[in-house]
């Protein structure tokens, strides 16, 4: 999260922004950000995203038990972006877990249909559910493979934009992906968020 947020910068050909996750009203209720399904996986950057990838998608595809003792499992649309992080802060009560060092954690946002008392329950156990902040990002995007040295080239963009423009920020970087697999290298949409 940022301290202070400038509404744009430039870095290099690549667009440096601030987007925010703001409180809205839906169904009587203050939500924010969308929920997500969310899984923290250990190992290296590119294998622990496609380890999560997997769980996370096999919850979407019906890995998954319907609410209020049905027996039948719910498909929920794919959404964008997937959100990989470091794993370094430990879940909260009521479901205690302790950080994952050299892990990350890998989140789905979940439709705004879909709430935390509607959605489906995971059935893998490693596949959580939780509501998330309102928070804002300063974002860096680009294109081309899901690669930590891209990754990190453009953290690194980032934070410099951000500390030339005499801003602070808080929490840990977050990397964003848009696009399927089969998607061209060239053609995919990447964001760093911090």
């Amino acid at each position: 999260d940022l301290q202070h947020a400038p509404v744009a910068h430039r870095v290099e050909g690549d667009s440096v922004r601030r987007i925010e996750h703001r409180q809205c009203r839906e169904g009587g209720a203050e939500r924010g950000a969308p929920d997500v399904g969310e899984t923290v996986v250990e190992g290296e950057f590119d294998r622990a995203g496609n380890a999560a990838f997997r769980r996370l998608a096999g919850y979407i595809l019906g890995g998954n038990r319907a609410r209020e003792g049905a027996t039948d499992s719910t498909r929920i649309a794919m959404t964008a972006p997937v959100a990989q992080a470091p794993a370094k802060i430990a879940m909260t009560a009521p479901v205690a877990q302790s950080a994952s060092p050299g892990g990350y954690v890998v989140q789905f946002s979940m439709p705004r249909e879909w709430t935390l008392e509607t959605l489906p329950e995971p059935l893998d156990p490693r596949v959580t559910l939780r509501a998330v902040p309102a928070r804002t990002f300063a974002v860096i995007g680009y294109s081309g493979t899901w690669s930590q040295s891209g990754y990190e080239e453009h953290l690194k963009k980032l934070q410099e934009a951000l500390e030339q423009g005499g801003l602070k920020w808080r929490g840990e970087p977050m990397w964003a992906r848009y696009d399927p697999p089969w998607m061209p290298w060239f053609l995919r949409r990447n964001e760093v968020w911090l």
